[in-house]
């Protein structure tokens, strides 16, 4: 008997009989997305080795991290500690001097600002704001109203200096829901900085173009590193044992990220999966950078090794849902996901069989893993209520877009959030990293956390929207939320771009708005969910770096994965 059950709605259960011994009357015709075959060799990756793994570079570090501590104490003035902890923060070193960082923001945030001359500055008032609403301390918009007049509005002869301007631009991005100073000062800043990029020298031009493109507060911390650290390098004003730390640190940290790319690799290999799935994409770099876009603290490899695992299983499942599977085919599939049970797999095609497999497999060993290293008990059942969410999901888009159905955006967003795959990402990244809110009610805690994993879901969603829908509509794929909202209120495709980019920053201002942490050894669940929403950002601001691997992305991968610093410049004592 057929599978031909009509879903009744999004996330419920799916119920239908079958005879586990009859196949499919009919081979459906498949379609294909034409992904280009994965460039990045087993033997490439196996040959990614470095010194800097070594004692020896590890010694020099220590030795080097003790004279940085000293900074602290030579820093006098509030200015001079809020550069110290803004350089050190892009610098990649923030997760070593979490003491030192503390104490210095705990001291600051418990006086006004008193100093006249960091008063009328727009870059320290500006600067100050950042670094504080970023580690979780509160601080009125209220601080830029002197740099305003009358009617609400900034004044030009208030705001000459230009890397205030760009401080202020940044500082502009952690605005909360109904912060209308924050959302004045970044449409002054970001019209006045395009303005004046021709008449800037080549260095301060650079960095207000890069942060035009994508606010650092949206970007992935670190790939911006290396960025940081060169950027640093053309100062005139640098201080260099600080910088010659800095490279150091990245070459061992990236050293760490090698081997543990290295581990997931073989696992990836052993398990076979993708000779038999020609159809979906292969990208176990990609996947693996996105996840150092959530975590890249050497500490943390098993996560690295744990969620880059359910990274590539989500493409698979989303390429099986999107391009493969027949709506009968995938009401299975889903079933099967559900039940948890592979019998229900019998009369689908090998490779979906297959997919079900490295599924089960995958996660029963994840669960197992967690429990023992991360001190978890019971996380099989939310690991598999989470993939069974996801595919339901999937399922549901599958249905759109097999009657031609063009759903409203509240529609559209109400399953797209799931269908994003951010649940199954942040589920998985709670129980892997253990973060600072352990708490034996994980439903509670969910229910808690549930705004925060919806906004930063949703962001992944629709940054992924605005760049892979043209796409997606010219091979036939299910509407995306610009179609949907293009239908629905009768615009065009530029005013429904901006209505979704609006989505967007609207979902910034309410992760913004959720209790965060100081902490990146020990992250609060809301630091995971806005690392996510950046992976996304990151992912998708230059095309679609999953999916297509020649493009910036691979740039990114070489820079941050592979390419080490000059080791001439590291002797050692």
């Amino acid at each position: 008997m057929n599978c031909k059950k009509e879903v009744q709605a999004q996330h419920q259960s799916l119920h239908f009989k079958m005879n586990s011994s009859e196949a499919f009357d009919m081979t459906p015709q498949r379609r294909s997305a034409h992904y280009k075959p994965n460039i990045w060799r087993y033997d490439f990756i196996e040959s990614l080795t470095s010194k800097y793994d070594g004692e020896e570079y590890k010694r020099l570090a220590e030795q080097l991290k003790e004279k940085v501590k000293d900074m602290f104490v030579e820093a006098v003035d509030q200015l001079a500690k809020l550069n110290l902890v803004d350089r050190i923060a892009k610098l990649g070193l923030a997760y070593l001097f979490e003491k030192e960082i503390r104490d210095t923001l705990d001291t600051m945030a418990s006086f006004e600002i008193s100093n006249p001359n960091v008063e009328q500055n727009l870059y320290a008032i500006a600067l100050y704001f950042r670094i504080l609403r970023q580690h979780g301390y509160e601080v009125s918009q209220d601080v830029f109203s002197g740099f305003m007049d009358g009617k609400g509005k900034f004044v030009g002869s208030k705001c000459m200096d230009v890397k205030g301007l760009l401080e202020l631009f940044e500082a502009s991005h952690l605005a909360l829901e109904g912060e209308i100073i924050l959302d004045e000062a970044k449409a002054f800043s970001t019209g006045t900085l395009e303005g004046i990029i021709p008449n800037l020298g080549t260095n301060l031009a650079k960095q207000i173009i890069h942060a035009l493109e994508l606010s650092s507060h949206r970007r992935m911390q670190w790939l911006e590193v290396k960025w940081h650290i060169n950027a640093y390098e053309e100062d005139k004003i640098k201080d260099t044992l600080l910088l010659k730390f800095a490279k150091l640190n990245f070459n061992i940290v990236q050293a760490k990220h090698q081997n543990d790319l290295r581990n997931v690799s073989r696992w990836w290999r052993n398990l076979g999966l993708i000779e038999k799935i020609e159809f979906s994409r292969d990208r176990l770099v990609e996947s693996f950078m996105c996840v150092l876009g959530v975590v890249f603290e050497p500490q943390h490899g098993s996560f690295r090794k744990w969620l880059t695992k359910v990274i590539i299983l989500i493409a698979i499942i989303d390429d099986v849902y999107d391009v493969y599977g027949s709506l009968e085919e995938l009401q299975c599939f889903t079933n099967a996901v559900d039940r948890w049970d592979a019998m229900e797999t019998q009369r689908l095609p090998e490779c979906m069989k297959n997919c079900f497999d490295a599924l089960y497999d995958t996660t029963m060993n994840t669960a197992h893993d967690i429990e023992k290293e991360m001190g978890w008990n019971g996380v099989l059942p939310y690991l598999k209520k989470v993939w069974a969410d996801f595919c339901k999901s999937l399922l549901v888009e599958a249905r759109w877009y097999n009657k031609g159905y063009i759903p409203s955006l509240d529609e559209y967003t109400s399953n797209a959030w799931i269908s994003s795959s951010g649940t199954v990402i942040l589920v998985h990244a709670f129980f892997a990293l253990k973060t600072n809110e352990v708490t034996k009610d994980f439903p509670g805690f969910i229910e808690k956390n549930l705004a925060s994993m919806y906004n930063s879901s949703l962001i992944i969603r629709l940054c992924n929207d605005l760049v892979t829908s043209v796409t997606e509509q010219e091979r036939g794929d299910a509407p995306s939320s610009i179609i949907c909202y293009m239908r629905e209120v009768k615009v065009s495709e530029e005013i429904a771009r901006k209505h979704i980019k609006g989505m967007i920053n609207k979902g910034w201002k309410k992760l913004n708005g959720q209790s965060s942490t100081n902490s990146q050894s020990l992250p609060s669940f809301v630091d995971i969910a806005r690392n996510a929403a950046r992976m996304a950002h990151n992912l998708y601001q230059n095309g679609d770096g999953f999916g297509v691997q020649d493009r910036e992305i691979k740039s990114q991968i070489l820079s941050s994965i592979v390419e080490p610093f000059n080791s001439t410049e590291f002797t050692i004592l």
